[in-house]
Formats: C-alpha cells, sequence, structure tokens
C-alpha cells in the first residue's frame, strides 16, 4: 500500500521550503474571504459576494498555474515544477466552493440549480469549466500518470489551455458593466499562450519580449471590441482610454508591468557576465 507524503514533501520524502509556502498561500485567499464573511464586510449579500470571490480566485489560480512552466524557464528555476500541480488542484477547489456558495445562495435546490445551469449560457459554461477541472484533479496524481502513461496523460492535461480560455469566457459573461478584472486576466492569458506559440520558434529573450508586446496590445484591441459589441461604446474611445491620464491605470499598464517585472527576473537569474579576455589571463 502506498504511504501518503505531506504536501511539503520532496518526492524523497524530505521537507521543501517552497512547496510548504505555496500550500500556505494557497490558504491565504480564503481564509481572507471568512475573516470579511465573519466582520460583516460582505454585506448585504455575504454569499453573493463570497461566490464572485471564489470564482475569481479559480480563475487567478488556473493562470497562476500555466505560468508556472513559463516561469521556470524565465527564472532558471527547475524546481518550481513541483508546485503546478498543487496549484491545479487549489484552482479546482475554489471552482467547486464557487459552485457549492451557488447551491447554498439558491437554498439547496439541485432542481432549480440543475434547470439555471442548463438554460443560462454563463452558467452552462462555468459548469463545463468545473468539470474539466475535476477530470484534471482526478488524473494529476502519480498512480493515474502511470496508468495513462506519460504521452496520453500529456495530451489529457493539454486541456487546460481550452479550460482556462472558458474560464475567462464566464468571468466575461457574468461580469456587469465593469469587466476590467476578466480582461486582466484574459491579457495574461494571452501573454501565456503568446509566449507558449514563440518559445517553439523563438530564441528566449525574443519569445519573452514578444508575448508582453503583443499579449499587452491584443488585451486592449479585445477590451475596446468587447466594450463596441456589448456596450455600444466608441471602439477609438476604449482603445484611446489606455493613452488617457485621466483613466489610469488601466488593465493593459498592470500587465506591461507584470511583463517588464517578467523580463528583469529572466535578465536578474539568466545573465552572465563574461570575463574579458584581459581579465581572464
Amino acid at each position: 500500500m502506498p504511504v501518503l507524503k505531506a504536501p511539503w514533501s520532496e518526492r524523497n520524502g524530505r521537507f521543501s521550503p517552497l512547496k510548504a509556502i505555496v500550500f500556505a498561500a494557497l490558504f491565504a485567499p480564503a481564509i481572507y474571504i471568512l475573516w470579511r464573511f465573519a466582520s460583516g464586510a460582505l454585506q448585504p449579500k455575504p454569499v453573493t459576494e463570497m461566490i464572485h470571490h471564489t470564482g475569481d480566485w479559480a480563475a487567478r489560480l488556473i493562470l497562476l498555474s500555466l505560468l508556472v512552466t513559463p516561469l521556470r524557464k524565465l527564472g532558471a528555476w527547475p524546481k518550481l515544477i513541483a508546485v503546478r500541480r498543487m496549484v491545479g488542484v487549489a484552482a479546482f477547489a475554489y471552482a467547486f466552493a464557487h459552485l457549492s456558495l451557488y447551491v447554498v445562495d439558491q437554498s439547496f435546490n439541485l432542481v432549480h440549480v440543475g434547470a439555471e445551469i442548463a438554460l443560462r449560457f454563463y452558467l452552462t459554461i462555468g459548469f463545463v469549466t468545473l468539470l474539466g477541472l475535476g477530470a484534471l484533479t482526478a488524473t494529476s496524481t502519480d498512480a493515474m500518470i502511470r496508468r495513462l502513461g506519460g504521452p496520453r496523460w500529456n495530451r489529457l492535461h493539454k486541456l487546460i489551455y481550452l479550460i482556462a480560455a472558458l474560464a475567462l469566457f464566464h468571468y466575461y459573461l457574468q461580469s456587469k458593466a465593469d469587466v476590467s478584472g476578466a480582461v486582466l486576466l484574459t491579457g495574461f492569458y494571452l501573454m501565456l499562450m503568446v509566449y507558449r506559440f514563440a518559445i517553439k520558434r523563438l530564441p528566449l529573450w525574443s519569445a519573452a519580449l514578444a508575448s508582453v508586446a503583443l499579449g499587452v496590445s491584443l488585451t486592449a484591441l479585445l477590451e475596446a471590441t468587447w466594450y463596441t459589441f456589448r456596450r455600444h461604446y466608441p471602439f477609438w474611445d476604449v482603445l484611446g482610454a489606455n493613452f488617457d491620464a485621466e483613466m489610469f491605470p488601466r488593465p493593459t499598464f498592470y500587465l506591461a508591468l507584470v511583463g517588464a517585472a517578467a523580463i528583469l527576473v529572466m535578465v536578474a537569474r539568466n545573465y552572465r557576465p563574461r570575463l574579458s579576455l584581459a581579465a581572464a589571463e
């Protein structure tokens, strides 16, 4: 019978400070949400607010799980891969809490909840996303990797890119007038997708720069397009808001800031000064 290892342990059983820190950090949003609930800060509709917060964190953690592989290479930090599974499982846990709180909000009327999921498109998208996360979580164990085999397991878990897109689409659809949060997370997703495409064809430095530049540009265009078709705002006015000091800061600013930070990390971790010939002698 296999021995269960603690989440903060390495494969060899040794304590991993990195895994311990990440494991503890993944509980922080839940603790913060519960604290706000207990303090009355989520009034007048505390359950509704908790639904929104858990959903937001599910989407954020999905993107963090996608960030692990690029950051592992950009930061020359191979051990970072050890926390990817943990972050993915946490994303499912927050998504499941998101649905569970919706059931609570509907007075535990499962028939009504099922009907709403079937009839409301944004709820259907959200439920499909949860099922996808559940499938990936259920097959994330070492035993399932051995049972499925490496190639089949990898093909299955590439569905995370589609699942992430569905989660963000759900986020957009359930947002009201302000979709800044959805735009910001979508921008991170676009940066990660551009990087994934570019790293197969370009050197590391070029792929990183391309992902930031194209990610920011595509996000600005997507935001303007969304507001044009959903809210009937003038396309060029929304696009121009990215350059308007009175509208600062826009989601594109945060994307550029995070992209610049990632590039600085890459430079710090990968730069190796070359000694001159004279110094070497």
